[in-house]
């Protein structure tokens, strides 16, 4: 994935739910190319990080082996615009999950209002139909992952910490192996 517009995860219970935060910066060009004249982050990069929350916590159920996708945005709706110096905190919980796909619903708040709600579904990818489609480099993902705190902060319904998954450990090694 070329661009995660979430800074880092503060909560993930596998499975189940995960908190992500995304800070808005004046440095970001996206902020002055949207709208000139206009100050605010895009609503569809809010709607790009909630659905990047919810479909790595989808994706961490199969220890990132499925290939996870957005499918659909059922519903969603905006109370307010984001500035710069503002902290979306993002929260998404799996609704409903079957072997094809899940349900996610989710919100961003700042502090403590509400920002925009949002139900996503993601579909796992066929294996039979794209079994020649490889959506991230492995090592490379491990990292963002890992940069985005996902293995620091993440539990099983248990509260045992989430591991870092062994194929990913694998590509990291090879990648040090070869570089």
């Amino acid at each position: 994935m070329r661009w995660f517009w979430i800074d880092r995860f503060t909560e993930l219970v596998s499975g189940q739910s995960a908190v992500a935060v995304k800070n808005v910066s004046l440095s970001e060009e996206v902020i002055d190319d949207y709208a000139p004249g206009r100050t605010f982050f895009p609503p569809s990069l809010i709607v790009e990080g909630l659905a990047q929350t919810g479909g790595l916590l989808v994706g961490q159920m199969s220890d990132f082996n499925d290939r996870v996708v957005l499918a659909k945005i059922s519903k969603c709706k905006f109370h307010r615009e984001a500035y710069p110096g503002d902290t979306l905190t993002y929260r998404v919980k799996i609704d409903n999950q079957e072997g094809i796909g899940a349900m996610v619903q989710g919100t961003s708040h700042i502090g403590d209002e509400l920002q925009c709600e949002i139900e996503l579904m993601f579909a796992s990818l066929d294996d039979e139909r794209f079994e020649d489609v490889e959506l991230f480099e492995p090592a490379q993902f491990c990292r963002m992952i890992r940069t985005l705190r996902l293995f620091e902060v993440g539990v099983d319904a248990d509260g045992n910490p989430v591991q870092v998954p062994a194929h990913m450990v694998a590509a990291e090694k090879a990648l040090l192996k070869s570089g």
